[in-house]
């Protein structure tokens, strides 16, 4: 699929961050496209930014991609709203992080991020595979990360639920390749593994977890953000709670806003493999260099040997929370 204009694209997660961007990409390559995500006025500003032209058609509709009833939802308000019996291009974007501890963590936290960014790829193509049976060529991309094959942020935090997901994602969508070859041979999948790159994932992921925004954190909160804080070697014991609100504020916004690679590149890299039907598609050359270093040594990707080789590769502050960069 080498060409988008005129074909029906889906984008989960299309409020903000590469979903975004994808929305407005493929609205730029004159693609009609339907977009959910669990913020209207997030989708509302996708809107005003995608530039729809009058021939085209974007759509914007609520769903938690949790839920498979949801999914179902939305599939059948996009085929009633554009008027089709198919989709072209289903990009099943959406994610959340959190859920860092399956020892000492929240189970419910945990389980909702795996749901998000598991079961929100896994019902996406549940519930839109029959509209893409009925294309005469599809394209599904499922986004992973750099933890779909590396489970870490560096050493000495947990990061079970996100990496679990990921690599399911991962996975999963390596399966589908000889699945859909047998069953549907008109129909391409990737794999997204992108690196670091500038969304508002660590912003958004309080409000899809049901928690205070980091301003908003009350003291029991602040406490144990303190006491993860100290366990990691930071000296904020006497740091008052009002500081550690704005580190944790600063720590979201600077992931957004120092990434290395931008929403808008990561999107067009995306689609650029996607027009080549690459089903293995990197993100970043921070995840390139994390690629080759984890597939040289595998035994060795989560000891100290791994963090000296990411340290002279000048990217293992990609992976370190931005907190712990500031000491």
């Amino acid at each position: 699929m080498k060409d988008f204009a005129g074909k029906m694209a889906v984008v989960t997660g299309g409020g903000t961050g590469m979903g975004r961007e994808l929305v407005c990409q493929l609205i730029q390559a004159g693609a009609h496209v339907a977009m959910c995500d669990v913020s209207e006025a997030n989708m509302a500003q996708t809107q005003k930014l995608a530039n729809v032209q009058a021939e085209q058609r974007l759509t914007s509709h609520i769903c938690d991609v949790s839920s498979q009833s949801q999914l179902d939802n939305f599939r059948d308000e996009v085929l009633a709203q554009h008027g089709v019996q198919h989709i072209n291009l289903l990009f099943n974007n959406a994610g959340i992080g959190g859920g860092g501890g399956f020892v000492a963590g929240d189970v419910e936290e945990w389980e909702r991020t795996f749901a998000v960014c598991w079961y929100g790829v896994y019902y996406g193509c549940r519930s839109f595979m029959p509209a893409l049976l009925a294309s005469t060529e599809g394209h599904i991309i499922n986004t992973s990360s750099v933890n779909g094959f590396w489970a870490s942020v560096g050493p000495g935090i947990p990061h079970t639920a996100y990496a679990a997901a990921k690599f399911a994602v991962k996975g999963f969508t390596e399966a589908l390749i000889t699945d859909l070859e047998v069953n549907a041979p008109h129909i391409k999948c990737s794999v997204v593994m992108p690196g670091h790159i500038g969304t508002s994932i660590a912003l958004n992921t309080s409000k899809v977890l049901g928690k205070n925004e980091a301003m908003d954190l009350t003291p029991e909160e602040v406490d144990e953000v303190r006491q993860q804080l100290l366990s990691r070697g930071m000296p904020v014991g006497n740091v008052p709670d009002d500081h550690i609100r704005q580190m944790i504020k600063q720590r979201g916004e600077d992931f957004r806003d120092k990434a290395p690679t931008t929403a808008a590149s990561a999107s067009s890299i995306i689609l650029d493999g996607v027009r080549e039907q690459r089903w293995r598609i990197l993100v970043g050359e921070d995840a390139h260099v994390l690629d080759r270093i984890v597939r040289e040594a595998p035994e060795e990707a989560y000891g100290d040997k791994m963090m000296a080789k990411l340290n002279s590769a000048g990217h293992f502050g990609v992976f370190q929370p931005a907190a712990d960069k500031a000491e």
